[in-house]
């Protein structure tokens, strides 16, 4: 029968992983705990700001711009959990219960795999409506709410997972060096299903580049050449290579070292870059809210409005502007109307 730890300190279980726990504030851990209130702030600044546009914009009441409501939600979440940490870190560590550890953990848990999850939704939600040549999904609302149930469903029993079991206070031999309360498999697990969410959207948004490409050159050959054409495509690689490109660098550091240190690679110096590793995946829900919501003009105007600023007249009479999926999606169903003689069906804002 095994024997176990549940009434040790956090002190023994970061012995047993040969983690440092300091006594004193370091320079160190004054700049990340800087840091990350920081960077917390303005996560939250900015993910209330998409969430409060989404709710005040009739316009926004698509499936596409719910999913970046939920998917600010998440971010929002994710900089309350980091938040949590940044007061709950450095020589406060010591100090934390069992119970209180596991909390900290399973909030950033959550919150990062919501917001990874999210991503992931929107990618798919994107595909089908480009491939469909629709402005907006036909997603119904049940639909809708149903898809970002499962999304805080899985992302809350990935984050709860390890506080009823999945944990080595019944074997110390399996514990982690970045999280001692942690057992290196679930680690694993964690690493390689994201890793796996990412390889799957980098599918996905390649699928739809590729689509773009061959569809407007398609066209191109039928119509004539466009500057237009060549500017929606250009303006799409330049999204999704922002899209991946943050994803790949805000999150691949983090994911490899949890899995490296998830395979117990003892010449691997995990503990040296922790810390920040882990502040690089949280800007990434400050990107999200940029890239998701900021490059479409249509919420960059609601942004204003809510601030208090003054709109544009331009802005204040014309057709928003969709965004640049949204874009390249309505062209082609009216390009591909004047091939084929169909009428085009999109939707408006």
């Amino acid at each position: 029968m095994k024997h176990c730890f549940y009434n040790e300190t956090l002190g023994f279980f970061y012995n047993n992983s040969r983690k440092e726990l300091s006594p004193h504030w370091r320079p160190k851990d004054v700049l990340v705990v800087a840091l990350g209130l920081a960077v917390s702030a303005v996560v939250l600044l900015t993910n209330l700001l998409v969430i409060a546009a989404v709710a005040t914009n009739r316009r926004f009441h698509y499936p596409i711009y719910y999913l970046l409501a939920n998917l600010a939600a998440a971010d929002l979440f994710a900089g309350v959990a980091y938040m949590f940490l940044m007061f709950h870190t450095g020589p406060r560590t010591a100090q934390l219960s069992l119970k209180t550890w596991f909390i900290r953990q399973s909030l950033l848990d959550t919150s990062l795999t919501a917001s990874v999850v999210n991503l992931l939704a929107i990618a798919v939600e994107r595909h089908r409506t480009v491939l469909t040549m629709q402005l907006h999904s036909e997603m119904s609302a049940q639909r809708v709410v149903g898809l970002i149930f499962s999304i805080w469903a899985a992302a809350l029993l990935l984050g709860l997972i390890p506080s009823y079991g999945w944990h080595c206070l019944c074997s110390l031999e399996s514990c982690s060096r970045m999280a001692p309360l942690y057992s290196r498999s679930y680690l694993t697990f964690w690493a390689v299903s994201n890793l796996a969410v990412f390889l799957v959207m980098v599918v996905v948004y390649g699928h739809i580049f590729v689509y773009v490409r061959r569809r407007m050159a398609r066209m191109a050959r039928h119509t004539g050449a466009h500057p237009r054409h060549r500017d929606t495509v250009m303006a799409l690689v330049k999204t999704v290579t922002i899209v991946l490109g943050a994803f790949v660098v805000c999150w691949t550091p983090g994911q490899v070292l949890l899995l490296l240190d998830g395979l117990g690679c003892q010449s691997c110096d995990v503990l040296a870059v922790e810390k920040y590793v882990l502040l690089l995946a949280e800007i990434n829900s400050l990107i999200n809210a940029i890239v998701y919501s900021w490059r479409d003009n249509e919420m960059r105007s609601t942004f204003r409005r809510i601030l208090g600023f003054p709109c544009q007249r331009r802005a204040k009479y014309a057709a928003p502007e969709p965004g640049i999926l949204e874009r390249s999606t309505s062209q082609f169903s009216l390009e591909n109307s004047r091939i084929c003689g169909t009428p085009s069906e999109q939707n408006s804002h």
